[in-house]
């Protein structure tokens, strides 16, 4: 077994590797999907390659809702299948990953006993389904004890609340759970690196880190596009494979400090079109989301809208006994967007969330659409047809029963930093910022005030000059800046 730790220092040296052998799969997208093949792909014996063209999880794997539930509003579009893989999934996750799966109760408030009805009626499938335990059954509370353990509820209109647990995640380190331990199986991974072209023996990739000039052709019999949002852009790299297969929406997400918004549970909160919105206690932190509209290009950083914004705070106020929430209240945002497979007539939020694989005239294999909860089962799938394509013996899928790496203990800014080099592949602050430390979105003020002393550590480890050191930095600053742009100060200043 390899090292669960990666470090992506010697980049030159694993790009010159990769050129030396020959792979059984090579997997393009190195978000939760990617990240899931790879492992699987790895335990199973198989010799694994993935590449990602920016961060691992930079993608949508770091802008999700960040929570491991079994979709119970599919039960009402009749998705069973759906349900009962995503409620199945939480529990794996939860067994060989609990530091990654924190339970959470989910509070869903309730207007009439018709509803408690439909509810209890829906959570009885969906524990069935899902194996739930019974000591974390559903239970029903009248509109006293909902208004006990919710002090801020509006309960005039309300006869009561239903509550069932649920898990909470920290999206980009369950991605790099996976990504370290397909290295410790044996894969060979690296991050900004983009699959430029593919070849009839695997593909070509090229460095996207700034001023690295390097590439490599790599072999391998099979490829997998596990690129998420920018799977039709993979695709396109095969001539007559151009068309439009994805259907993309936005949702946003903002974080406002828990002294002003100090909900207990998860609140689910009905918006004034009916959808629903979560409210999520985090540390010292609550946040509010989502939005889920079309959104026509795969943008990284895609722009939050005016629209975007106030959906979520009028919705929060409407539901919650508070003052006036202003944008000086939002101590952060994020937004991403979600491939979905397109469904032309429906409405973003009545896509379907299912997968599909689909296989090129070249033998390549895509995935696309699914859900954060079910991207084991996802990988299963795929690795199960890679293993059939290659027509040879390899272990059964493990993935169910071992358990992801642990994440190292680090309780200040240096040790943070020292760790995201060293142990978990960052190469620019903006990897540790956003996404092995979470700082961007949950710490006071977006976490600005750590840019300098990260980049201390990191600059001395990466060998950064000063110019490097200043222009890091001033990424991260126009990063949240840009995001705060729809704001009503429009300066960038978080408040």
């Amino acid at each position: 077994m390899s090292s669960a730790n990666i470090d992506s220092r010697d980049r030159s040296a694993v790009l010159t590797a990769l050129e030396q052998s020959v792979f059984d799969v090579a997997v393009i997208g190195g978000g939760i999907t990617g990240a899931g093949i790879a492992r699987d792909a790895a335990l199973r014996g198989l010799s694994v390659v993935l590449v990602e063209a920016r961060d691992y999880a930079s993608g949508t794997s770091s802008r999700s809702s960040k929570m491991i539930h079994g979709g119970l509003r599919y039960l009402a579009q009749g998705d069973v299948a759906l349900v009962k893989e995503a409620a199945s999934e939480r529990q794996i996750l939860r067994r060989i990953a609990p530091h990654l799966a924190q339970i959470c109760p989910f509070l869903i408030p309730t207007t009439s006993l018709a509803m408690v009805t439909k509810l209890r009626a829906g959570l009885w499938t969906f524990e069935k389904l899902g194996n739930v335990p019974d000591d974390e059954r559903h239970e029903v509370i009248g509109v006293k004890d909902l208004a006990a353990r919710e002090p801020l509820m509006r309960t005039d209109k309300l006869n009561g609340a239903v509550i069932y647990p649920e898990f909470l995640t920290d999206d980009a380190r369950l991605v790099l759970a996976n990504i370290r331990a397909a290295q410790a199986a044996g894969a060979v991974v690296l991050n900004y690196a983009a699959a430029a072209g593919l070849t009839p023996d695997g593909l070509l990739v090229r460095s996207t880190s700034p001023g690295e000039n390097l590439g490599a052709e790599v072999r391998a019999k099979l490829v997998v596009n596990a690129a998420g949002a920018w799977v039709d852009r993979v695709r396109a790299l095969e001539t007559g494979e151009s068309d439009t297969r994805l259907s993309l929406s936005r949702g946003i997400h903002l974080v406002l400090d828990r002294a002003g918004l100090p909900v207990n549970a998860t609140v689910l909160l009905r918006a004034a079109d009916k959808r629903t919105i979560f409210a999520v206690p985090r540390g010292r932190f609550t946040y509010l989301g989502t939005t889920d509209v079309f959104h026509d290009t795969a943008d990284y950083w895609p722009a939050p809208e005016r629209s975007d914004v106030d959906y979520l705070l009028r919705a929060t106020e409407a539901a919650l006994d508070i003052a006036p929430l202003t944008d000086n209240d939002i101590v952060s945002l994020w937004s991403g967007v979600r491939p979905l497979i397109a469904q032309p007539g429906k409405k973003a939020n009545e896509v379907s969330r299912k997968d599909e694989i689909w296989t090129s005239p070249s033998g390549m294999i895509s995935i696309a659409g699914g859900k954060l909860s079910a991207y084991r089962a996802m990988a299963e799938r795929v690795v199960d047809l890679v293993v059939e394509r290659l027509g040879v013996t390899a272990k059964p899928c493990a993935t169910a029963d071992i358990p992801l790496p642990l994440d190292e203990a680090a309780d200040d800014v240096a040790s943070e930093a020292r760790r995201a080099v060293i142990h978990e592949g960052a190469v620019t602050l903006e990897d540790y910022w956003v996404r092995r430390s979470g700082r961007a979105w949950f710490d006071d003020a977006a976490g600005l005030a750590v840019l300098a002393p990260a980049t201390d550590v990191m600059g001395d480890l990466l060998g950064w000059d000063a110019a490097e050191r200043t222009a890091q930095i001033a990424h991260c600053q126009t990063l949240e800046k840009d995001s705060r742009r729809v704001l009503a100060d429009g300066s960038g200043e978080t408040g």
